[in-house]
């Protein structure tokens, strides 16, 4: 007779789900046995449950479909939460099996005993316990629902025993699969936005993930304004391509051109985008906001209108609305002064005259340059987000993920398993960290076990270095930074793949060519520059006090020596490039 878990295995399978991705053990038996016995289910093998939950992440990120993790009782499940809050504030659909101890001992303080759906509800639209056989299909059911419909974390605690049960003959369950519905405000709200942008004459669009899919009404609505657009982080790879109202991103990641756009406007025009930083919004411009999820309006700053809708919806309504503005002033000296801005960014993207270390503002354009037209990209929180923001160019066709809400160390390389075991086909380029690889050291291991051919290319600075940096702007001498790294090329070596290290820039386009090119996963360990300064676009005055007191603590300190290598990679190198 089937058990509880062929009978969920099986929904997983008919509702499009091919793998779950894991870490087995006893609570889990049930589950991925029933796995093992179904033709059309695999499991993902990682080594820490913790990649299982970003690798779901990046998995449904890369698909838009929904994407399944399991962790055993007790540490398994709880190494899952990192993961899953990142996917629950990237707003993607992931299901969670969390196994627990048996029934009877639930409040005993058995051994590996947590309480998972207390411990699981911040990071999640859906979390219960199924206490018996009876009621579990029912809440798979629902919680697959959830995970999709919401587009966030769904979390299933079972005890293993539950999952061994046997189950009564199945009646047929329709396949689980998202519905599709147009979202728009009322006709009043729509009038009230068209008032204002009618009436303005400065309009800057600041623009999120939301825009996804609403490219066209994108274009059309900064067209009818003649408003430049800025981009948020998230908002990257679905704004700037083909896009001439573009004029860059803003943000402690971002640079001069989109902080002016927004700090010029009389209207800021947010569409599908919490971007959380107060201190880059204008002081005085009206806002309207336009967002799927009604509780994020006025969030961030005080409101005109604001209107609930999917963006490309609400363009659709408010466009016949809008009257087409003649006068491209401010949209003219916008682009203009991205123009400048890119420009300057991009001089810094260059073999410094073979000088050592590499500028990691090159490596990251390299990078750029020799990836596939739709590459994916994951990105390590530290300095190569910022390298990826300011230096990959987006296309329509690439994807970049990250950990932009959660901000979780060691995310890139999870989330590059997730991609590239959802996609094997297409080509996965991780940007990581040298702190956060380490982090994650053994997911090496998963790619070589799993043949998956990830391209890893290691910002190696001996560092953590967008530590340092805040530490800097806090006045604060840099202290617990330093990493001592291994050769992670020979390491890769050992584990018989492809690794190459890389000290001097004129060997770099050879090594990430070669790596490209290889049939298997890749290493490339590339010593970057660790003194490399990423100047967010707006500095306060607290920030510029802080690298002074930072500065003089440093000389009071005896370290002299880092100073000099700060202003030699930051000050001499660009006057004289």
């Amino acid at each position: 007779m089937a058990t509880v878990a062929d009978h969920f295995v099986q929904t997983l399978t008919e509702s499009g789900v091919t793998h779950v991705y894991g870490l087995p053990g006893d609570s889990l038996n049930g589950f991925t046995d029933a796995i093992r016995r179904n033709d059309g289910m695999t499991w993902q093998h990682v080594r820490n449950e913790e990649t299982a939950a970003f690798a779901a992440a990046g998995d449904a990120a890369i698909t838009g479909e929904l994407a399944v993790c399991a962790g055993s009782c007790g540490p398994g499940n709880l190494h899952l939460i990192n993961g899953l809050f990142d996917a629950h504030r990237s707003r993607v659909p992931v299901l969670a099996i969390a196994a627990h101890i048996p029934r009877s001992e639930i409040g005993s303080q058995y051994f590996q005993e947590t309480h998972p759906q207390n411990l699981f509800q911040e990071c999640s639209v859906f979390c219960e316990l199924v206490s018996d056989p009876e009621m579990a299909e029912h809440v798979f059911a629902m919680a697959m629902r959830a995970a999709i419909e919401e587009r966030g974390v769904a979390v299933v605690v079972v005890p293993g025993e539950v999952l061994l049960a046997h189950a009564e003959q199945r009646k047929a369950t329709p396949a689980i699969r998202a519905t599709t519905s147009h979202l728009r405000p009322d006709d009043a709200s729509l009038d009230e936005a068209a008032s204002i942008l009618n009436s303005s004459d400065n309009i800057t669009i600041l623009a999120g993930a939301g825009v996804a899919g609403a490219h066209r009404q994108l274009l059309e609505i900064a067209g009818a304004l003649q408003a430049p657009v800025v981009h948020a982080l998230r908002g990257k790879e679905h704004v700037e391509y083909d896009n001439p109202y573009d004029v860059g991103m803003t943000g402690l990641l971002g640079f001069a051109s989109g902080y002016r756009a927004i700090s010029h406007a009389d209207v800021l025009l947010m569409l599908g985008t919490d971007f959380p930083y107060r201190n880059f919004y204008p002081d005085d411009a009206k806002i309207i906001q336009v967002d799927i999820r009604g509780q994020n309006l006025g969030r961030r700053a005080t409101l005109d209108v604001g209107l609930v809708g999917t963006v490309a919806d609400t363009v659709d309504a408010l466009l016949p609305r809008v009257h087409a503005k003649t006068d491209s002033k401010h949209l003219d000296t916008s682009v203009k002064h991205y123009r400048k801005t890119r420009k300057n960014l991009d001089s810094f993207a260059v073999d410094d005259r073979h000088r050592t270390p590499i500028r990691p503002e090159y490596l990251a354009r390299m990078a750029n340059e020799l990836a596939d037209d739709d590459a994916v990209f994951t990105v390590d929180v530290g300095s190569p987000v910022v390298w990826a923001a300011r230096y990959l160019t987006m296309n329509g066709k690439r994807r970049l993920l990250g950990s932009f809400n959660h901000g979780s160390m060691a995310c890139a390389l999870p989330l590059a398993i997730g991609a590239q075991t959802a996609q094997p086909g297409r080509q996965v380029v991780a940007f990581a960290g040298d702190g956060g690889l380490t982090m994650g050291f053994g997911e090496l291991i998963t790619l070589m076990q799993s043949g998956l051919p990830v391209k890893v290319i290691i910002f190696d600075n001996s560092s953590l270095n967008f530590v340092e940096l805040e530490m800097k702007a806090a006045g604060i001498v840099n202290y617990g930074t330093d990493l001592k790294n291994p050769d992670f090329a020979a390491v890769a070596q050992a584990l018989g793949t492809f690794g190459r290290r890389v000290e001097n820039p004129q060997d770099l386009e050879a090594a990430l060519t070669d790596a490209f090119a290889y049939d298997g996963p890749a290493v490339i360990d590339v010593v970057t520059a660790a003194q490399e300064l990423s100047i967010p676009p707006k500095i306060t005055l607290e920030q510029a006090k802080g690298f002074t007191l930072y500065g003089i603590r440093t000389i009071l300190s005896g370290r002299a020596d880092e100073l000099v290598d700060l202003a030699d990679t930051n000050v001499r190198r660009r006057i004289f490039d």
